[in-house]
């Protein structure tokens, strides 16, 4: 009889055990990081319905805005990484020879070629190994059109994949007399996504345009603060007097290495002491540098740093170990 009690309870306690693990990890969200870019050009539509079929939780639109106030998706205010602008408006480049999305109405960026991203300067695909550069027909796209596909395909799916745009540079664009936050905002809006239920994540590295956009603008999505700098890792506490969460580089969670496992800095502990949630990027399964495999780069931030979610070009990747997480 103990015996028998004995096991019950350690029957129990390994049950409860997994419950917690699988509540755990099904918390963990997967943003397709500029679609599913390890396998598409980056921001092209072909890319997002790619991370769509893949059953991501977010996909991301980095946004800036074109000549006639059309948000693009396009992960720079810069064109000639990414298409084929040099060939076809030679002669729209600025001073410092970069061709900006900001000169180019929307039918005229409609008209370019997108490609996997390449340096300007030698024409080498930055990732070799992805998407062969020049193949296919790719197209440069606005917001609207993002989230018509994205809606249209939650309507016909019945899920409900939500996405998570990024303000871009909105200094530069008010320098150039461009108010991007106020036109995103209002698409945003019109699509409904207005508030925290939306399944809308807006975000920026913009720390004084993110505060403004909560506190001036009055808005009620869930916001993102993004990072990249140490010193920022200080400012957690002010961050999250306005944002619900922070976009750190996953570098500024890892620490020295100790007998072969990873230590971590304080980031994500006192950001959830905060409530703030913790969503690091970019995880790529072909740029590991310090990581020996992109399973041991997962397990030591998703599972031992313990973030919240992770942007990835291999969205089905993450969402596999996951899956072959909960399964253990």
């Amino acid at each position: 009889m103990k015996y028998n009690l004995l096991f019950l309870i350690c029957l129990l306690l390994t049950s409860c055990n997994q419950i917690q693990k699988e509540k755990k990890l099904s918390n963990k969200i997967v943003i397709a990081h500029r679609g599913a870019s390890g396998y598409l050009p980056e921001h092209t539509l072909e890319s997002k319905a790619m991370a769509y079929a893949m059953q991501v939780d977010f996909i991301e639109q980095d946004l800036v805005l074109s000549k006639d106030d059309v948000p693009i998706v396009i992960h720079d205010i810069y064109l000639d990484d990414v298409t084929n602008v040099a060939n076809k408006f030679p002669d729209r480049k600025r001073e410092d020879n970069r061709f900006y999305v900001i000169d180019f109405t929307y039918d005229e960026l409609k008209s370019l070629q997108v490609t996997e991203r390449f340096n300007p300067k030698t024409g080498e695909q930055f990732y070799p190994n992805r998407f062969p550069k020049w193949k296919g027909n790719f197209k440069l796209h606005s917001l609207q059109e993002e989230i018509e596909l994205i809606q249209g395909l939650n309507a016909s799916t019945g899920k409900n994949i939500g996405i998570y745009p990024e303000i871009k540079e909105p200094k530069f664009h008010q320098k150039e007399g461009k108010n991007l936050t106020a036109i995103v905002l209002n698409v945003l809006a019109d699509y409904s996504y207005k508030t925290k239920k939306d399944n809308c994540i807006l975000q920026c590295f913009d720390a004084e345009e993110l505060e403004r956009i909560r506190v001036d603008l009055k808005s009620e999505l869930f916001l993102v603060q993004l990072i990249e700098h140490p010193e920022e890792a200080k400012q957690l506490a002010h961050f999250a007097t306005y944002a619900d969460g922070v976009g750190p580089w996953y570098k500024q969670i890892l620490s020295e290495k100790v007998n072969n496992r990873f230590q971590f800095t304080n980031l994500v502990k006192e950001a959830h002491e905060l409530g703030l949630k913790v969503h690091p990027y970019t995880f790529r399964a072909d740029a590991l540098a310090e990581f020996s495999s992109f399973d041991e780069m997962l397990k030591t931030l998703l599972i031992d740093a313990n973030v919240d979610g992770a942007f990835t070009d291999f969205p089905d990747k993450v969402i596999d170990f996951l899956k072959k997480e909960n399964e253990r």
